[in-house]
């Protein structure tokens, strides 16, 4: 391993995936290093959401993931509410079933075809910064060496090895103990492409992985064990058959496991040179199917701004505000994720007839239903933005058309930001490099800068070049001429 790089990323899951590969696309040298030797085929992610497709969109990869899955237009939640995503104002008005190795073959594949160099068999051990870089122990195989780079991220999971070096407390508590996981045949194949449902006694969940096998969580209240408990496929039958009224002919398991949820979030996910990402920042009930995509979004809104800051141009608070923006949707999820479960599973009278009055409302009442839907499928987020600025500001990009005949995902395919306008745009030549200008289909007053992210930065109605300037400035950094006149 080379003695210097730019970025490493710690944790070769779909979050460090794609956070290497946005990194390597921005001409920034990176590396992933990865404590497995190989492929597992243990996968607890199915849910691809709507706005984590627009993301991929943008890079080119939603097309060949959806191909591998199966899409879902309505999720049924509590038992009786159903949430219609065909709806959603988006490209992928549905939610894609497909098992996470699919997604982590499509990023992993991209990564490497950009160059990213991912290192197996490496478990980081400690690590130590300074004001110009970190100091990264590695050990692999009976080796031990020390590499040393510009930033570190670590995408290492629930039992962050980057995140323990930098003794971050981890706060939170176990959502649910004593899961059973187990991938198996049916006899007969399910209604619908997933099937779920919670009775008195427990839940179970089943969805397919496209071969012909199925992945079977199950949770049985009446009997908790210790996650290294053996399981026996007779006891996942039995609260299968509980929860849904059939075990589907359930046979030949070729795997099965126990594990517990946990409700966590650590306090920072910035300490100096080093960030966290995915679940080793924050992990939630498995309710809603939120954590790969809280992951990957989490990836998203990194990327660009530590490639900035690495070619020397991003504002000085640019890295500080990825703590500010993933920081509260982190706790977002973790709060409505588990409210969802509890409800579920809530085993008392009243949270029996609390599951059924919110069901009613959900089902009933049109704003809240769509709130709930925008909110599962990611296409609600925003992040903060200042006092007086335009209602845009924040808020997630729609997919334009534009008067090229692209749309405005695929323009964000550069990395750039990318300057919607219909009028003529001048004197921003010196911000080229960093910025794409494209005018909509339909002409428009409002003019709008959107972040590599898929996020409006700024927006005007009517459009004012000294100000359009000074978002670039505050947004884009310092103007080419002014670097080389410095």
């Amino acid at each position: 391993m080379s003695a210097n790089t730019d970025v490493l990323v710690v944790g070769a899951g779909p979050t460090g995936l794609l956070l290497a590969g946005d990194l390597a696309a921005a001409g920034v040298s990176v590396s992933v290093l990865e404590r497995r030797t190989g492929e597992s085929n243990l996968t607890r992610a199915f849910a691809v959401h709507a706005r984590t497709l627009e993301l991929l969109d943008a890079r080119g990869l939603a097309d060949e993931l959806i191909a591998t899955g199966t899409k879902v237009e309505s999720l049924r939640l509590l038992g009786r509410a159903d949430i219609d995503l065909s709806e959603l104002s988006s490209r992928f008005p549905f939610l894609l079933v497909t098992p996470q190795y699919n997604t982590e073959r499509v990023l992993e594949e991209r990564a490497l075809a950009l160059g990213v160099d991912i290192v197996r068999g490496a478990e980081v051990i400690g690590l130590r910064q300074d004001a110009d870089g970190v100091d990264v122990d590695i050990r692999t195989g009976a080796a031990v060496t020390t590499r040393r780079a510009s930033y570190v991220v670590g995408t290492d999971g629930v039992h962050s090895a980057v995140r323990e070096a930098l003794d971050l407390e981890f706060p939170g508590e176990t959502a649910v103990s004593s899961v059973m996981l187990a991938d198996v045949r049916l006899a007969q194949s399910p209604a619908d492409v997933l099937t779920v449902n919670a009775s008195r006694d427990g839940f179970a969940f089943i969805a397919p992985f496209g071969d012909g096998w199925y992945r079977v969580i199950a949770w049985d209240r009446r009997n908790q064990q210790p996650d290294s408990a053996p399981v026996e496929l007779a006891e996942i039958s039995e609260i299968t058959r509980l929860a849904l009224g059939t075990d589907h002919g359930m046979r030949d398991a070729r795997w099965m496991s126990r594990f517990h949820s946990d409700e966590r979030q650590v306090p920072q996910y910035r300490v100096g040179r080093v960030f966290l990402a995915g679940d080793a920042a924050h992990v939630h009930s498995p309710a809603g199917g939120q954590g790969m995509n809280t992951g990957l979004q989490d990836a998203a809104n990194l990327s660009w701004k530590l490639a900035a800051t690495v070619h020397g141009w991003a504002p000085a608070s640019l890295l500080d505000s990825y703590h500010g923006e993933r920081h509260p949707v982190g706790r977002d999820v973790l709060h409505n994720s588990g409210n969802l479960l509890r409800l579920a599973l809530g085993k008392s009278a009243a949270l029996r007839a609390a599951r059924g009055v919110i069901a009613g409302i959900l089902t009933n009442l049109a704003p809240v239903a769509h709130k709930l839907r925008d909110t599962v499928s990611g296409i609600g987020i925003h992040y903060p933005a200042p006092r007086g600025a335009h209602a845009l500001v924040g808020t997630r990009a729609l997919d334009t058309r534009l008067a090229d005949g692209r749309r405005l995902y695929e323009a964000l395919r550069s990395g750039t930001f990318v300057l919607l306008s219909a009028g003529q745009v001048d004197g921003i030549e010196a911000w080229d490099d960093r910025v794409t200008v494209s005018a909509p289909e339909d002409a428009t007053r409002t003019t709008v800068l959107v972040r590599p992210d898929g996020y409006v930065a700024w927006a005007t109605d009517g459009l004012d070049p000294a100000a359009l300037r000074d978002a670039l400035g505050a947004w884009c950094g310092v103007a080419v001429q002014q670097t080389l006149n410095t």
